[in-house]
């Protein structure tokens, strides 16, 4: 995984970003943009995210 990958392109939110919220506790999405806001200006990476959140807290 790149970390300086964009995920969310309205706020630029990296992949790195959300790594961080998962490791301080998010485990969801709503966890996780209440601490960055991701996904939530037009949506569009909203897949991308959840796809992002479970392979990080697969692990």
């Amino acid at each position: 995984m790149n970390p300086d990958e964009v995920i969310c392109s309205c706020l630029d939110i990296t992949k790195g970003m959300i790594q961080e919220a998962v490791n301080s506790g998010a485990r969801t999405l709503a966890e996780v943009q209440e601490i960055n806001n991701v996904g939530t200006v037009c949506g569009a990476c909203l897949e991308d995210v959840e796809n992002l959140i479970a392979e990080l807290t697969a692990k």
